[in-house]
Parts: structure tokens; C-alpha cells; sequence
């Protein structure tokens, strides 16, 4: 099923950055890169399908997801949601202080790393759980530490990894059907000390 999203959205609407900066919002919206249900993403976030679906509905309405579909599931019909973008920048001219729109996005990308860390827990129980069971789990982790000079040099960064990561993606992204999925979670903050030599 094709549909058309974008790589990434400016955000220009205060209603639109308050939905980005809720946390479940936020998770859920990060679950929608891909066509899903409310029962499918509530399954992923270990949440209640009836919570997610009125999350859905709010971030519909405030136009960062869209309806593409539905599908017959036993006498139920679950309507399929897609973000409209896979990443979103807030937008200088928001009509809010500067000092405002900075506290906006630290907090906002603060929370997502607090709940993508609760995420990445609870998904290493569960596959410990099977791993208990003897199966093999294939998995890789990736920690380093760099120093940046200076705003310029760490937004330079910042876009030329995530550059490079959508690369890799779509090189390796298979298309066939009834593949492993793998979950890929990066995130970039200041490290706690991070002035030592």
C-alpha cells in the first residue's frame, strides 16, 4: 500500500506544536511512519487501544496524522493512520518568544528521549523473556560521545546523521513480505560531564 509522506514538516501551529510536545502523542506519531490502527500501536506501546484511538483522533484533527484506509478485522473495521511526515521541526516563526519556542523544543525532544528510553526497556524485558526461552535474539548497540563546538556545528550533526541513517535504511529496507522487523532508535543529547578532558 503507497502513501505519500513527507521527510519532514515545519510546524507552524501553536495547536499542532502543543499535540508534537505531548509525550504519547509524540510516541504515537513516531509509530505511524508505516499505515496502522489504533489497536496495532497501542500493541507497540503497550497502551489501551481506546487511549491511543483518542489520541489518534486528536492529532488528526490538528492535521499531523491522516486516514489512508481501512481493513475488516472479524466483525470490526479498523480504520489505518499515517503521519504525515517522518520527522517535524518547529517553526521559527511560531509567533512565540524565542526563549519560548527553545523551551518548547528542548522539553519536547526531553520527553521523547525519556519515553523512547522507557520504550527501549521495555522491549529488552520482552525479548530477555524470549531469550529465556532460548531463542536467539539478534540485536546491536551503538554508544559513542563526540565534542561539538559550537550550536552550528552540533545542528550540522544532527542533520548529516539522520541523513546518513535514512541512507542505510533505505538500502537495507526489504519489501518482501513476512520479514524480521528491526526497531531503530537514535538519539543525540549532552552527556552528563561532558566539559572533562
Amino acid at each position: 500500500m503507497a502513501h505519500e509522506q513527507l521527510e519532514s514538516y515545519v510546524v507552524e501551529t501553536p495547536e499542532q506544536a502543543m499535540a508534537l510536545l505531548n509525550p504519547l502523542r509524540a510516541e504515537i506519531l513516531s509509530r505511524l511512519v508505516e499505515p496502522a490502527s489504533a489497536a496495532e500501536v497501542a500493541r507497540g506501546i503497550n497502551e489501551i487501544p481506546q487511549r491511543v484511538n483518542y489520541h489518534l483522533k486528536a492529532l488528526e484533527k490538528v492535521g499531523l496524522v491522516r486516514r489512508v484506509g481501512s481493513r475488516q478485522v472479524r466483525n470490526l473495521v479498523e480504520v489505518l493512520y499515517l503521519a504525515i511526515a517522518r520527522t517535524y521541526v518547529l517553526s521559527e516563526g511560531l509567533n512565540w518568544a524565542n526563549e519560548t519556542v527553545q523551551q518548547m523544543k528542548d522539553q519536547g525532544a526531553l520527553s521523547h528521549l525519556v519515553n523512547t528510553a522507557e520504550r527501549i526497556k521495555r522491549d529488552a524485558l520482552l525479548l530477555m523473556e524470549r531469550s529465556d526461552q532460548e531463542q536467539e535474539i539478534p540485536s546491536a548497540t551503538l554508544d559513542t560521545s563526540i565534542r561539538l563546538a559550537s550550536a552550528e556545528q552540533r545542528s550540522a550533526f544532527v542533520e548529516e546523521y539522520v541523513s546518513l541513517v535514512n541512507q542505510l535504511v533505505e538500502k537495507y529496507q526489504s519489501k518482501a513480505k513476512g520479514q524480521e522487523t528491526y526497531q531503530v532508535i537514535l538519539a543525540v543529547y549532552p552527556k552528563e560531564g561532558g566539559e572533562e578532558a
